[in-house]
């Protein structure tokens, strides 16, 4: 009797061990590469309050997560809807103008957050720091204030600002609208100004104007919406988001006209990585793009959607030193952390991003 016991047990043992190793059937590879990293960010309050329209995300490096967003909203405890679509556009909300700039550590706590300058912002739009620059001072951009600042990196000095705020302009020191900026080593930078004008402006490192180049269009050099930027230092080019024009422009460094890809619907974002390839976030697809730089997709992957992993109005994303990639969503209201699913083709995934890339 006792070996007959024994005898079950094992085959009710090997029964569960050949159903665990069965392999997982279904499923769509929502989110390509990565999975979601549950409960990052950590929630802000306890008091019906989260996050707003989130414009911005930057990686200083793993355990410091710089984000922009424009301000708070009322908390949805069920962001999805019928068919899953979401039941809320985070930039129709009406927002409380509170903690507009925050930096996180690796596991999602907030370890900082700028409410000293909140007053100064009216609609964030980007976040960035020069990979030169060895204080890591903080640039923001704010289109809605038409300004550009630069802080230090602990928030505590205001270094420099561009432009006048809520005067908007199309001179050397008054932008309309601006959206993006990028580095070079000498400390030079140029700014997209950018939803209303029509130009990149380039400016040395103390913020003296230097030239510019665009204008309303289709046609080379011409802009519909100019959105973002990144430098190759090496090979001298510089590449524009012209996002209603559906298509990334490509220049050398003084705004002379080389190539542009097409048929990249609505280029949100774009930030050269380490690895020598361009990520893209698309604004209408809600994909995330991988391109060589010659302009070949190498992958994309992405999911509409307002449940974690789907993507919706992608407006910046990073990349940290481990390999972590984290989005900003404007429409969801989020700032999402995805890290490599495990033996993850490496060839999928996206390289440490800069914004401005020299070997």
């Amino acid at each position: 009797m006792r070996i007959k016991k024994w005898g079950l047990l094992l085959i009710l043992v090997a029964g569960v061990a050949i159903g665990a190793a069965a392999p997982q059937k279904g499923g769509e590879e929502e989110t390509g590469p990565y999975e979601v990293v549950p409960n990052w960010p950590q929630p802000l309050h306890n008091d019906g309050w989260t996050w707003g329209s989130t414009a911005a995300v930057w990686a200083e490096s793993p355990d410091r997560v710089f984000v922009f967003q424009r301000g708070e909203l009322e908390e949805l405890k069920d962001p999805v809807g019928g068919g899953g679509l979401p039941k809320r556009v985070a930039t129709q909300a009406k927002p409380r103008w509170e903690r507009c700039l925050m930096v996180f550590d690796r596991n999602g706590k907030l370890v900082e957050s700028w409410q000293q300058h909140d007053d100064k912002f009216v609609r964030p739009h980007r976040v960035a720091i020069s990979p030169y620059d060895a204080e890591k001072n903080v640039w923001l951009v704010d289109d809605g204030a038409h300004q550009v600042f630069k802080f230090t990196n602990d928030g505590k000095k205001l270094l420099m600002v561009l432009g006048e705020k809520q005067k908007p302009g199309n001179d050397p020191y008054h932008f309309n609208r601006p959206t993006d900026i990028a580095f070079l080593p000498n400390g030079d930078f140029y700014v997209t100004d950018g939803y209303n004008n029509t130009r990149v402006v380039k400016y040395s490192k103390d913020g003296k104007y230097l030239f510019e180049w665009g204008k309303p269009g289709k046609g080379p050099g011409e802009f519909n919406l100019v959105h973002g930027i990144s430098i190759d230092v090496d090979k001298q080019r510089v590449y524009v988001s012209d996002r209603s024009n559906s298509r990334i422009q490509v220049f050398d460094l003084n705004g002379k006209y080389i190539e542009e890809w097409n048929n990249i619907r609505s280029p949100y974002y774009l930030a050269l990585s380490k690895d020598q390839e361009l990520i893209v976030s698309d604004g209408v697809t809600q994909k995330i793009l991988k391109y060589d730089l010659a302009g070949k997709l190498l992958y994309s992957w992405g999911t509409f959607g307002p449940f974690p992993g789907g993507l919706w109005g992608v407006h910046q994303v990073s990349v940290d030193s481990e390999g972590n990639l984290y989005v900003a969503e404007v429409f969801n209201g989020r700032v999402q952390k995805f890290r490599p699913k495990p033996g993850a083709d490496r060839a999928k995934l996206a390289g440490q991003t800069v914004h401005s890339l020299t070997r």
